[in-house]
């Protein structure tokens, strides 16, 4: 049986007050977004409760609190080959009105018309070169449903703007392209890979439209999101058919090939390569695909938590 939600209409010019930030201890919430420019690709993410920080999977389990871990990641590709690479980490983030939100230096606003803009003020990891970024996300759709992952576990996933005119501007490398863009964010009450092991999922662009695809573990239907001029549809759709796999050589089970539904976009290349995260795009002709794979579990290993000191700069506290 397939569920589904419908979003219609525009975003309405009503400044948007954030999504409830986590106050517990386990609890996290982050805001992604990506911009395809041409041959430039770019993420940007905003994270309370990091998903990549070493010391909150130890310091949840102390009674650590999300916002006393927060982080900004961007990475710039061009071509599929990095560029750059901010994951710093900062203990403390500030709400500043009902649709900013501050890290560091970093700012994420989402402003009356429906515009998304992430502007990073920061330094790469770990060498500390500066880098000044700007995504500016203008929505075609609205914004779709919330929806549970998993039956009876508390993760959470949105698609605040999964089809928007988009602008990425570098400055700090003197680039500006217009493309295309998306949107959304994650949260929950507990760790991941505490009881949600992983996921993968993969977003499309089409000419006219855009597909999100969502699979889980544990035989859990996969979640879908189309985006297109007549709304945002989200349905939990039948299972699909197992398709072949690669091994990355930190022994991470990524897709052969990504797919749009059941449309071969083609083969990927690995933007991100670690032993519990991989980040990775296709392209042919109109259609734009990027995606990630995640095991959680894997991540709270100490070997690997040692590992990612070395891709985070950590801001102490004043």
């Amino acid at each position: 049986m397939t569920t589904s939600f419908l979003a219609q209409g525009m975003p309405s010019l009503v400044a948007p007050a954030l999504p409830a930030l986590p106050d517990a201890a386990g609890a996290y919430r982050w805001f992604y977004a990506d911009v395809t420019a041409g041959p430039y690709s770019a993420v940007c993410i905003f994270m309370l409760g990091s998903l990549f920080s070493p010391r909150y999977s130890v310091a949840a389990r102390r009674g650590g609190l999300p916002l006393e871990h927060s982080a900004v990641n961007f990475a710039l590709y061009h071509h599929g080959v990095r560029r750059l690479w901010v994951l710093s980490e900062y203990p403390r983030a500030e709400v500043e009105g009902p649709g900013c939100l501050r890290i560091g230096r970093s700012m994420l606003t989402h402003a009356a018309d429906g515009t998304v803009c992430m502007e990073v003020d920061d330094w790469t990891a770990p060498w500390g070169r500066p880098v000044r970024a700007r995504l500016t996300l203008r929505p075609l759709t609205p914004r779709g449903e919330e929806v549970q992952l998993m039956p009876g576990l508390p993760h959470y996933w949105q698609a605040l703007a999964p089809r928007s005119e988009a602008r990425l501007e570098v400055s700090s490398l003197d680039v500006a392209a217009d493309g295309m863009g998306y949107h959304d964010t994650n949260h929950g009450q507990e760790l991941l890979g505490e009881r949600l092991s992983g996921w993968h999922w993969a977003r499309t662009h089409h000419a006219d439209h855009t597909l999100v695809d969502y699979h889980l573990p544990g035989g859990v239907a996969p979640l879908r999101v189309r985006a297109g001029p007549s709304g945002v549809v989200c349905e939990r759709g039948p299972m699909t058919e197992a398709r072949p796999t690669n091994i990355t050589g930190w022994g991470l089970r990524v897709p052969a090939r990504l797919h749009a539904g059941n449309e071969v976009v083609g083969a990927p290349r690995l933007l991100e390569s670690s032993p519990f995260y991989a980040r990775l795009e296709s392209r042919r002709g109109t259609l734009d695909t990027m995606g990630e794979v995640a095991d959680f579990r894997r991540f709270h290993s100490p070997f690997i938590r040692w590992m990612a000191h070395f891709r985070t700069r950590v801001e102490r506290a004043a």
